[in-house]
């Protein structure tokens, strides 16, 4: 299987980079995985936060599945 730099797919290490790198959105995802205890809950949270069709200064879609991913370590 292909992976990019690590991840799934491009879109998910895209999301990842963002959420790890951005102060903000580091914050959101520290502070929602501590609220709704789980990651996958926290995942949804942050997807309802950024709303639906919220995407990355690249141009990268946020969805719940990339998000999950990139909350893998935190």
């Amino acid at each position: 299987m292909k992976t990019f730099n690590g991840h799934k797919n491009y879109n998910h290490w895209n999301v990842s980079l963002w959420i790890n790198n951005d102060e903000g959105l580091y914050k959101l995802a520290k502070f929602a995985i501590h609220w709704e205890g789980t990651k996958e809950r926290a995942a949804e949270y942050m997807l309802m936060t950024l709303g639906d069709n919220a995407e990355t200064p690249d141009g990268v879609k946020y969805t719940k599945s990339s998000i999950r991913a990139a909350l893998v370590g935190l």
